[in-house]
């Protein structure tokens, strides 16, 4: 959402972010933006402002935007209306109200649309109205490859401005064909998954990328316009974001996975664009876009890492790099060193051609023309993306927000479960 909002013309000036690691991932990425490394509950808007460059909000907020935790209405998994990590939606409008915001953006799963969630996501809107907020009717879900993202992607974004302000209008499609059946109305062809990744060079062509995550590389020519937009070699300047000091010929994110011969030869012989049949990861199809890249489990749930989709050409699942150019991300921005944390990066995140997408409907709605900056921002210390979680809490100063991550694999688990209720049952005889 940061990166969206600032190509579309906006100035970040804070974020919220509760994970310490995540949060300095953040701060690295956007060294200007005041970053609070803490929950939202009992967080006050106060707290936020007085963070902030005051220069920079002196005509007040104009949006704020984010999304709430929403593994409680995923369509994966068990979907309670009681879930205690919904509630921090309501924390949303909260901070929203508090902060006279002039517009907001939520961002959540489509899984909020559905059956009995959708009486709470009508109560959501309900409780903005009566916040002094409208909401633009009928809400829509939104679906990444159609704002120029090789992946099919679906969330569900509420749009909304304080009562005597215009209502953005949802963004108008730019990659694909209208929806509607009897349009004829065509926009860009949908980046496909070659576009977007074919020019990476092979990780496992480097031996050193089993132990760091970077690589110098030479001749790293990308072919595809989507591929030259994210290594920022076009001649044209495509959005209004501020540009940053990096070396292009550095590949980053790219750290090896150590895959047996014989998931080699499963991922080789499943053919593109079907599942394989014991990972049941998607390989990707040249031709086509990426399934929806996902953030595995927190800490607290058994921190399994994320299913990363099976390349299309080798033998392995992509790189957090790869991701990141199927997610729409550019090639400077950076991630936790480690595939299990930037894989989660990946897949908690909106893809930015799609927040830009959003953010530039409320730009318009606004009435102001952006304006492309011309400083060029240098990048945070790239110690920031290695830090583990105790040294992050450190650096923000605080209390170790999340559980200490359990390695134990799901079957590891059950066969313990079912060791614990054969001695049980043995006790009980």
């Amino acid at each position: 959402m940061s990166l969206g909002f600032e190509q579309a013309g906006f100035d970040v000036v804070a974020s919220v972010e509760l994970d310490p690691i995540h949060a300095a991932v953040h701060h690295f990425n956007f060294p200007m933006t005041a970053t609070l490394a803490r929950s939202v509950i009992a967080l006050d808007a106060r707290s936020i402002l007085d963070h902030c460059n005051q220069a920079s909000i002196k005509g007040g907020i104009d949006v704020v935007c984010g999304g709430a935790p929403c593994q409680g209405f995923s369509l994966i998994g068990k979907r309670m209306l009681d879930d205690p990590r919904n509630q921090l939606v309501r924390q949303f409008v909260r901070l929203v109200t508090a902060l006279d915001a002039k517009y907001f953006v939520f961002e959540n799963v489509k899984g909020l649309t559905v059956g009995k969630h959708g009486n709470f996501l009508h109560m959501l809107i309900e409780e903005f109205q009566a916040n002094g907020y409208a909401v633009a009717q009928p809400w829509r879900v939104l679906n990444a490859k159609h704002y120029g993202v090789p992946q099919h992607r679906e969330r569900l974004f509420l749009l909304g401005a304080k009562l005597g302000l215009p209502l953005p209008e949802y963004p108008p499609l730019l990659t694909g064909r209208a929806p509607d059946l009897f349009s004829s109305t065509l926009v860009r062809p949908v980046p496909t998954c070659r576009d977007a990744i074919d020019d990476i060079p092979d990780n496992e062509l480097f031996d050193e990328l089993m132990t760091v995550d970077s690589i110098r590389v030479n001749d790293w020519k990308p072919e595809s316009d989507f591929a030259r937009e994210m290594h920022c070699t076009t001649d044209d300047c495509w959005h209004f974001g501020y540009c940053r000091n990096w070396d292009r010929t550095v590949l980053t994110s790219s750290m090896r996975t150590v895959h047996t011969d014989i998931s080699r030869r499963r991922f080789r012989e499943t053919p593109q664009g079907d599942v394989e049949g014991i990972s049941r990861f998607y390989k990707l199809s040249p031709d086509g876009q990426s399934n929806t890249l996902r953030a595995g489990t927190d800490s607290a749930r058994g921190a399994f890492t994320s299913p990363r989709p099976v390349h299309y050409k080798h033998g392995r699942c992509v790189s957090v790099r790869e991701m990141a150019r199927l997610h729409g991300y550019p090639d400077w921005f950076r991630f936790h060193v480690t595939k299990w944390h930037g894989a989660r990066q990946i897949g908690n995140s909106v893809p930015p051609p799609l927040a830009r997408a959003v953010a530039s409907s409320v730009i318009r709605a606004l009435g102001v023309k952006p304006l492309r900056p011309q400083m060029v921002l240098d990048l945070g210390d790239p110690g920031l993306l290695a830090m583990g979680m105790t040294e992050a809490a450190a650096f923000w100063d605080v209390e170790v927000p999340i559980k200490k991550r359990d390695r134990k694999s799901g079957s590891h688990k059950r066969k313990q479960n079912e060791t614990e209720k054969a001695r049980l049952q043995a006790q009980e005889c």
